[in-house]
């Protein structure tokens, strides 16, 4: 079944009208949608080089409000978005963690650095984005952070694609979900190394 969603979302990237198609599907997938954006974001930017900006753009802010919609789902209906985490096995750890910000005790900083590897990497991104409502993490830094991890990962996507093509692709199937996770391991340890030395 997923198979059969994620050709009809494919296919919807050579639609005339596939720009709006992928703003659905951004903010979809930030909060219910298991078929993530690049699906759409890879053969767009092949197909339309010189639009690849223009892609990146809508697929990051449709993504950051669908992220919203997610944190809403979570503030707003609470209990049945618990029971939700439940489902998915994160019911106990979503608990722990709203006791933890509640107490102050760093696990503030460190669910900002959490967000950002959903954002950027293949996590499912509408757990964490549900999870920040249910926690009440500050809605302001959530927004943010959504934008530059989604933004990132969206550039790197749309613009490697029209860089390098078709060898970038197979790279992205084969190798992606690893090479992004390395990578926004990377950017924690260099912000957080930033963040030591300019303090």
């Amino acid at each position: 079944m997923l198979k059969k969603l994620y050709d009809k979302i494919l296919k919807l990237a050579a639609h005339k009208s596939a720009n709006f198609y992928l703003s659905i599907v951004s903010f979809i997938e930030s909060s219910f949608f298991p078929i993530p954006p690049d699906v759409m974001i890879i053969p767009m930017s092949l197909a339309k080089r010189e639009a690849y900006l223009k892609i990146f753009f809508i697929a990051t802010l449709f993504s950051s409000l669908g992220g919203l919609f997610g944190y809403f789902i979570g503030s707003l209906l609470t209990d049945k978005a618990i029971m939700l985490m439940g489902f998915y096995g994160y019911e106990e750890q979503v608990l722990q963690l709203k006791n933890q910000l509640n107490s102050k005790n760093g696990a503030y900083s460190l669910w900002l650095g959490t967000l950002f590897l959903a954002g950027f990497t293949p996590l499912p991104f509408k757990i964490f984005t549900i999870t920040s409502g249910i926690i009440d993490f500050n809605i302001f830094a959530f927004f943010v952070i959504c934008l530059i991890s989604r933004g990132l990962r969206f550039f790197i996507v749309a613009y490697f694609s029209v860089k390098f093509g078709k060898p970038f692709v197979s790279f992205l199937e084969k190798k992606g979900g690893i090479w992004f996770s390395v990578a926004g391991i990377l950017i924690i340890i260099l912000v957080i190394l930033l963040y030591l030395i300019f303090k």
